[in-house]
């Protein structure tokens, strides 16, 4: 089972995290969270790495679905957006809402999944057609 879909495009990753959250915002979701993984692993542990920032996207409609179906599906919320260089490029990862039918065993999530989903794969088409 693929848990993501992902891009790789030929920009700086601070015009492309700038783009996610455009593109993001474009199809109605709002950033709830952001981890600074580069910067957690130097604080924390002196490691460096390259620039890789989690976002964590909402969109409150589809939440609220998605609660009232399954109780506990907060433990998989908000949808995690992976913006990271990679040397010359940056990838962007998004998580496919799908899975969180197979995790929960519950296909009361699935057309909540697939909205979701679909939405998502528009945000990733923004930034493919902006590449």
């Amino acid at each position: 089972m693929s848990y993501a879909q992902n891009v790789t495009l030929a920009t700086p990753f601070a015009d492309t995290l700038v783009a996610v959250r455009e593109a993001l915002a474009g199809q109605g979701f709002g950033i709830v969270s952001e981890v600074d993984i580069a910067a957690t692993l130097k604080n924390k542990l002196g490691v460096e790495i390259q620039p890789q920032i989690i976002l964590g996207a909402c969109r409150p409609d589809f939440a609220q679905q998605a609660l009232a179906v399954e109780a506990s599906i907060g433990l998989l919320l908000p949808c995690n957006v992976v913006v990271r260089s990679a040397g010359d490029t940056t990838i962007v990862e998004m998580i496919d809402p799908a899975m969180l039918v197979d995790v929960t065993g519950n296909a009361g999530l699935a057309g909540i999944a697939g909205e979701v989903g679909s939405h998502l794969a528009a945000a990733m088409d923004v930034l493919r057609a902006g590449a």
